[in-house]
């Protein structure tokens, strides 16, 4: 086994990095840059391929729960809370270039942002993304986090955060953390009933989408479970 320092410089992910930016690296040798030092037998960057290999990829290793990630080999306690640290601030910057710059006129820009922000949550988060009449993103915000299996979504105060914002339509969202994305008759009348609510305060609901886990959601709209035009 090399140490790091025992390698060229080119082959230094730190130094790596500096020179050619961090696209030009391998997961594993960003992996090994956060990991920072290796274990008995292996130096950082085989420690993190040992690891990448073992959880069966870098999502499988970054959602890992808490108790599964600090029984890997070379993590632990300060590692997760590092590691929660670094994909919240990613989110946030992401969210950040969003709200500044993006037009989310279908469901597909939709879903990747409500899924970056609420795929990760262990708890049913209630979400809304609020958007200028021109659907473009004026904020993300979280309204109620609730408990495994439920969350509720209080019209009125849906309304008092679109007015807050000052928006012109609204996309709802929540997740499913047990990964199924099929909505409840609930889920649908809740829908029904915030539109209703909106429509006289001239804010329209666009959509309600589940987030489950992985790629897996369900859009109202698309599913032919709401009609905006049925109100």
């Amino acid at each position: 086994m090399s140490t790091i320092h025992q390698l060229p410089l080119g082959e230094r992910p730190r130094e790596k990095l500096l020179q050619y930016g961090a696209d030009a690296l391998t997961d594993a040798e960003l992996l090994a840059i956060f990991l920072r030092v290796g274990i008995q037998n292996m130096n950082a960057i085989e420690l993190a391929q040992h690891l990448l290999n073992h959880c069966g990829g870098m999502a499988q290793l970054l959602n890992a729960s808490h108790a599964d990630f600090c029984r890997l080999r070379g993590l632990g306690m300060a590692k997760y809370t590092q590691l929660q640290a670094v994909l919240a601030l990613a989110r946030r910057h992401h969210l950040a270039q969003l709200t500044t710059h993006s037009v989310i006129n279908n469901t597909p820009s939709a879903v990747a942002l409500l899924s970056e922000q609420l795929a990760h949550h262990a708890n049913e988060v209630v979400a809304a993304l609020f958007l200028n009449t021109k659907h473009q993103l004026i904020a993300f915000e979280v309204i109620n986090t609730g408990s495994l299996g439920s969350a509720p979504i209080y019209p009125r105060e849906m309304a008092k955060r679109a007015f807050h914002h000052n928006a012109g339509a609204l996309i709802l969202a929540h997740n499913h953390p047990s990964g199924d994305a099929s909505p409840s008759k609930a889920d649908i009348d809740i829908t029904y009933s915030l539109a209703k609510t909106l429509k006289p305060l001239e804010i329209r609901l666009l959509d309600h989408i589940i987030i489950g886990k992985g790629l897996g959601y369900t859009s109202l709209v698309e599913a032919k479970l709401f009609d905006i035009n049925n109100i």
